[in-house]
């Protein structure tokens, strides 16, 4: 009976030391992969006053205008970090432009234009899928900013790529191949099962921070 009981104990020590490992392996791997993306992608994220369908048909209004001047601004450059520093440099300018479309379709609803780190819950662009977690954006907030909010890649340069369609190209899959390392390229386009399993690991990891 005693060896018994030191048999089970050994086996639990077993099981539990096994489930330690792999918690530590999910958690480093979520970590780096997380990590990878934060430093790789550069996101544009507009939130609606409302759920309205005024509100809403206005935020794709400021989102066209916006994405059409950065597109301007960011034409020649490749680099994310020089893609952050304009943003911030014309920053004025894109409140300024989100202001005049909502000014010229009848509301005063305030802008706030904010650069920074922020956290984002899993979010899906047609055959793209970014897990959970915090990444570099330029945030525009309308009025309240209560409402859905709508999201895309300045860089790599999604936004620029079949905006309305939501769907990524050949295109927008080769400039996220580009500038992704091959395991985070794995993670945002391809659903396999592993990939998938992945996928879920990082996103429950994130949401736990």
């Amino acid at each position: 009976m005693r060896n018994l009981f030191y048999k089970l104990k050994n086996v639990m020590i077993l099981i539990i030391l096994l489930l330690l490992f792999f918690v530590a392996n999910a958690h480093s791997y979520a970590t780096n992969v997380s990590n990878g993306l934060s430093s790789d992608i550069f996101r544009l994220h507009i939130l609606a006053n409302s759920d309205s369908e005024e509100d809403q048909a206005l935020k794709l209004k400021v989102r066209d205008a916006i994405i059409e001047h950065m597109e301007s601004l960011t034409e020649n450059v490749t680099d994310k970090q020089a893609v952050i520093q304009l943003s911030n440099e014309h920053a004025e300018d894109f409140k300024q432009i989100a202001e005049k479309i909502i000014q010229k379709n009848g509301y005063d609803y305030p802008v706030t234009i904010e650069i920074g780190n922020f956290y984002f819950p899993t979010k899906y662009y047609g055959n793209i899928s970014l897990p959970a977690g915090n990444y570099d954006a330029l945030k525009i907030e309308i009025g309240d900013a209560k409402g859905q909010n709508w999201w895309c890649s300045l860089f790599p340069p999604l936004c620029f790529v079949s905006v309305s369609a939501g769907v990524v190209d050949e295109e927008g899959e080769e400039y996220l191949k580009e500038n992704l390392s091959e395991e985070e390229f794995a993670i945002v386009s391809e659903d396999s099962p592993e990939i998938e399993f992945k996928f879920k690991i990082i996103e429950l990891m994130n949401e736990k921070k």
